[in-house]
């Protein structure tokens, strides 16, 4: 005989607050893993049983190699260039990148870009606008230094007529009626 304090963990007439765990089955507690023999047909399954089995083996070291954190503060990299910073962050990592300092009407854009919070849409827009502009200016500078740039071979015309003919003549259709449209406009604007 049970008093009012114990349940039967069996019976589904002991009172809850819920009435979530009613429909609840019984599952065993801890998962039935497989046996090694009913994993055997998996190729490579086990290769970590056996050393001899490990393509590795010859090349690890016991004790196994660690690169060991730097336990100071590192040093801070001298600014030698501009360093655009996020307003999310304090001042600047101890190491960045100085081979893109922003220049021209590319490195205008990237300073305002950086004016507003990295969740802010206005930031990204502008920083994608910036790297169209840059593409731009490079162009630019090719043609000023006297090399005229090879724009097929750098757009990968040659993979797309090989891999994805379909895509590269909707590429030309479009680009082809953005050109005309634009010839169009100028013409009519001349009149």
């Amino acid at each position: 005989m049970q008093t009012s304090d114990q349940v039967d963990p069996h019976s589904h007439q002991h009172h809850h607050v819920g009435h979530a765990d009613e429909h609840q089955q019984d599952y065993p507690m801890k998962p039935q893993r497989p046996t090694r023999e009913q994993l055997a047909h998996i190729k490579g399954w086990g290769a970590d049983l056996d050393r001899k089995n490990r393509p590795a083996v010859p090349m690890e070291r016991t004790p196994p190699r660690f690169i060991h954190a730097h336990e100071e503060k590192l040093p801070q990299q001298e600014e030698t260039v501009e360093i655009l910073t996020s307003t999310e962050r304090p001042g600047i990592t101890p190491i960045f990148g100085t081979a893109q300092p922003p220049k021209g009407l590319s490195g205008v854009l990237r300073r305002i870009a950086y004016r507003w919070s990295e969740n802010d849409m206005r930031h990204w827009l502008i920083l994608l606008a910036a790297d169209r502009v840059n593409v731009v200016e490079g162009i630019g500078e090719d043609l000023a230094k006297g090399k005229v740039p090879n724009l097929l071979a750098e757009m990968g015309i040659k993979s797309e007529w090989e891999y994805n003919k379909a895509g590269l003549a909707k590429k030309v259709a479009i680009g082809a009626a953005v050109v005309g449209t634009a010839v169009y406009l100028m013409r009519r604007r001349e009149r």
